[in-house]
């Protein structure tokens, strides 16, 4: 597919003069565990690995998110059961991302720091998945899978983050039971759960799938992990699976208190640097952005974020732009960077096609933002609030346009003014 050189749009938009933006650090109070990996070795008394025979293998599920000191915890982790006389083994909990393939999913792991040599255990990341039964939720009825791989081993514990979800709200989202009904479900109960799950709803379909894989899998249970607002690990907890749905609600009120979220809910340009499948799974975060794109499911009442420039992909997102399709302009840099098999994979198991579609693609960086400032309508250098920021998760340090400056929280404190300038159509912000 060709997309217009610069010469084919650069009359159709007059340039605008730009505002002069603020370089913000955030920082509201949180709390933080001091060594994640500790805490977590620690929390594994609370599991009963005292049912377990010596010698026994234990599959550990991680996931593809981007989540603090992942790579220390697994390791703590896999450690811990090496000690105990177990023998670990690492098994993708991620349904179709990386392309649902063995290699893909893999790589994904080893990208954030999941890699065999580190964390001390082998990773088995076949994708087959067994069908435990089928459930019925509401007037559907859907199967309901699990990892082969996870099945054979004589236990299985998940490790994940308990977080706001980016496609539903609800008193389970994403966390300890997504990742065993979905995760571990892999591409075959991914699909079916999003299937029923966006004509059904989520929670009543995840914890319908849950009971049928507790029942039927040798589920040790999990350690949840809930991160503040600078994405450093908060809490840390051992959750034996049949408590699963009974602890998460606390927890996810908790994430709810912690997460990160802008400094402002009115925005008329939010620009975001990059996305990606380890910052989010929708790439950006939907409860940061304020848009969910879903059937069935009303977008979150804040933000109030009329338009979104995307810029690019992170290099960990190893080309799955699944979330690209909730920006309305992007870059010619960004679309380089799609691999669409894998952002194919991704959307068409979990049902968010709009996440995949292609918004308007500028040729740099001035187009985009004179094309969005251009779509705003009035466009007025001393009023437009624009958010300039790194990712969805990263919000410690951003850029606000000059009229929000007023409008920032106690909690922000203005480093510096800046002039937005372009090079070669690239942006850079110089020091005011």
């Amino acid at each position: 597919m060709e997309f217009p050189a610069r010469s084919d749009v650069d009359h159709l938009v007059d340039p605008q003069p730009l505002p002069p933006f603020a370089r913000v650090r955030y920082e509201p109070p949180s709390e933080t565990v001091p060594d994640p990996a500790v805490a977590a070795r620690s929390e594994l008394d609370r599991l009963p690995l005292d049912d377990l025979d010596a010698g026994a293998t234990v599959a550990v599920g991680v996931g593809s998110r981007g989540i603090h000191a992942m790579d220390e915890i697994t390791a703590a982790v896999a450690s811990a059961l090496d000690e105990r006389g177990f023998d670990p083994v690492v098994v993708p909990a991620m349904g179709s991302h990386g392309g649902a393939t063995p290699e893909g999913q893999r790589e994904v792991l080893e990208s954030l720091g999941v890699a065999e040599e580190r964390v001390g255990a082998p990773i088995d990341a076949r994708l087959e998945a067994e069908r435990l039964g089928e459930v019925t939720v509401g007037g559907t009825t859907t199967p309901v899978y699990f990892s082969t791989a996870a099945l054979e081993a004589d236990g299985v514990l998940v490790v994940n983050r308990v977080k706001p979800h980016t496609n539903f709200t609800g008193p389970v989202e994403s966390g300890l039971c997504k990742m065993t009904v979905v995760g571990l479900g892999k591409q075959r109960g991914a699909n079916a759960f999003h299937s029923t799950a966006i004509e059904e709803g989520y929670v009543p379909t995840l914890e319908a799938a849950l009971d049928t894989v507790v029942d039927a899998a040798p589920l040790l249970g999990g350690i949840a992990l809930v991160e503040n607002f600078r994405d450093e690990t908060a809490h840390v907890e051992a959750v034996r699976p049949r408590a699963f749905t009974d602890r998460e609600p606390e927890l996810l009120e908790r994430a709810y208190e912690e997460m990160a979220t802008l400094p402002v809910d009115e925005i008329d340009l939010l620009v975001v640097d990059e996305l990606g499948k380890e910052i989010s799974g929708a790439g950006m975060d939907t409860n940061v952005i304020g848009r969910y794109r879903v059937l069935n499911a009303e977008d979150p009442e804040h933000p109030d974020v009329k338009l979104i420039y995307a810029r690019g992909l992170t290099e960990k997102t190893k080309g799955n732009g699944s979330g690209i399709g909730l920006a309305d302009v992007t870059r010619r840099a960004a679309i380089d960077q799609l691999d669409l098999r894998k952002t194919y994979a991704n959307v068409l198991t979990s049902g968010s096609l709009a996440k995949a579609k292609l918004p308007v693609v500028a040729p740099d960086d001035e187009l985009a933002i004179r094309v969005s400032l251009s779509a705003l309508g009035g466009y007025d250098p001393g009023t437009v609030r624009i958010v300039w920021i790194r990712n969805t998760e990263d919000l410690a340090e951003l850029r606000v346009s000059a009229p929000l400056v007023d409008r920032l929280p106690e909690d922000a404190t203005v480093l510096g003014t800046e002039t937005l300038a372009f090079e070669d159509g690239t942006r850079s912000f110089d020091s005011g």
